[in-house]
């Protein structure tokens, strides 16, 4: 069985529009999801009501297993946005946004998981500078 880490993306498009149900259980079916510990944190900072607050709680909760970036994750994501930012002419703002996106595509290569997103454009950038697996839905 395969890995993959589900982005925040995919969550916020299923939760607040119920988008991407039909990809969602094949997905369940084709892999073993682990949740980042980025995009539940990620989660948590978006969600303002306390509707939109359990929703985040109960994906933590249910959460057995957690993938966190390591010390050496973080540190090859400066170096690697420092560079795609420099090749892109990316200001601060971009680059830090760009930050957990590399934490998370770092986490899911050290794992050896496919990214599922619905980001395309960031996410096909990092499967390619880090020849890392990504399921864009």
């Amino acid at each position: 069985m395969r890995w993959a880490i589900i982005d925040t993306s995919v969550y916020i498009d299923y939760w607040e529009r119920g988008l991407h149900d039909a990809a969602l259980a094949d997905v369940r079916k084709a892999f073993i999801i682990r949740q980042s510990s980025v995009v539940l944190s990620e989660l948590r900072r978006g969600a303002r009501t306390r509707a939109a607050q359990r929703l985040p709680q109960t994906l933590f909760g249910l959460a057995r297993v957690q993938w966190a970036p390591t010390e050496a994750d973080w540190w090859r994501a400066g170096l690697l946005i420092r560079e795609l930012g420099d090749a892109r002419h990316w200001d601060p703002h971009e680059r830090m946004a760009f930050q957990n996106d590399v934490l998370i595509a770092l986490t899911a290569r050290r794992h050896g998981a496919t990214i599922v997103t619905a980001n395309r454009s960031d996410f096909e950038l990092l499967g390619r500078e880090l020849g890392i697996s990504v399921l864009t839905v």
